[in-house]
């Protein structure tokens, strides 16, 4: 009788391995060739491009990537926050100034040590 205990689960493994077979025919039969594109120009910028697509970016923009995320962080908490500062009172507005001058004071370091300037 210990075969009659695996029968469910041969049978749902058999509806399974159906199904992914179904799937990869329909693939097969419904799949598009495409052919490549031969005279395509750039469309966004209406400029041939300088440079390869996958080339690699200057390191002058991973400090203003890290701004930016700074202060993206800084939306994130603040939005939350105007839900419960009434409630709250007067300790979420002092939490809330001191999260800003943390943040001001990591800006003035990156002015401070030139990831805003471009030269």
């Amino acid at each position: 009788m210990a075969g009659a205990d695996w029968l469910p689960m041969l049978l749902l493994l058999g509806v399974a391995s159906a199904g992914v077979a179904v799937v990869y025919a329909i693939g097969g039969v419904l799949r598009v060739v495409r052919e490549p594109l031969t005279d395509a120009m750039p469309f966004s910028g209406g400029l041939s491009p300088q440079e390869h697509p996958f080339s690699r970016f200057h390191v002058r923009w991973y400090p203003v990537t890290m701004i930016f995320l700074a202060f993206d962080m800084e939306m994130l908490f603040m939005y939350p926050w105007t839900l419960v500062v009434g409630e709250v009172g007067v300790t979420a507005v002092v939490e809330m100034f001191l999260f800003l001058g943390i943040l001001l004071a990591a800006v003035g370091y990156a002015w401070r040590e030139g990831a805003l300037r471009w030269t």
